[in-house]
């Protein structure tokens, strides 16, 4: 009995040990932590958790992550990437005029972080860019890839004033500013709750549609 349960032990260990070298574990240690933010909030996600979930030891986790801070930034990180690359589908598509790529990216926005309201919440909230002394609590990793995301962004508003969808006289880095603050608000509130009626989500973005979109474009 005792060789057998040495063996199945050594077994169990030499599976650990092959995951870790030879699959994608860092893919799998971002989608489980995905899941389980999902399922339980920040606070329910620990390296210690994550790696009894996926069956690995926490070496193998830290060897990845460094810590808890460091696997939520790669997240957030993994959360622009897709953001951007959705935003980027609907402004290249050649089958919408310029009015409907803007009417679709506002209510893409809103969808986006409303579907994925912990990713969201790590994106732009306070855990992760709340500053402590100088610098924020994000990874050098996150702010090389959100910065140049809210670039793009600047530069989409840029593209719909020179195309007379959004007004020429205001400066675009204001404008995309005022924007982004006006989704984010109107994501926020469904996120929490205040505002559940998908009805009602549909009207306010179409709502700011119209109020951003230039007269100039009728």
């Amino acid at each position: 009995m005792k060789k057998k349960a040495i063996t199945k032990a050594n077994t169990k260990s030499k599976v650990k040990i092959n995951t870790y070298h030879h699959g994608n574990l860092q893919s799998s240690l971002l989608e489980t932590a995905t899941a389980m933010i999902t399922e339980q909030g920040i606070e329910g996600l620990s390296l210690r958790k994550l790696a009894e979930r996926i069956g690995v030891s926490r070496t193998a986790a830290y060897h990845h992550f460094k810590d808890k801070n460091d696997l939520l930034s790669a997240i957030a990180a993994q959360g622009f990437t897709s953001w951007q690359t959705q935003t980027q589908q609907i402004f290249d598509n050649n089958k919408l005029s310029d009015k409907e790529k803007y009417h679709a990216f506002v209510h893409f926005y809103v969808r986006f972080a409303t579907q994925n309201a912990a990713i969201y919440k790590l994106m732009f909230g306070s855990t992760l860019w709340k500053k402590e002394g100088t610098k924020p609590n994000s990874s050098q990793t996150l702010i090389d890839v959100a910065y140049p995301s809210f670039q793009y962004q600047v530069e989409m508003t840029e593209a719909w004033q020179q195309k007379g969808i959004l007004p020429k006289s205001q400066n675009s880095l204001r404008l995309a500013q005022v924007t982004w603050a006006t989704l984010h608000g109107i994501a926020q509130l469904v996120i929490d709750g205040i505002y559940a009626d998908a009805s009602q989500i549909d009207e306010m973005c179409q709502c700011a549609v119209d109020l951003f979109i230039s007269q100039q474009s009728s």
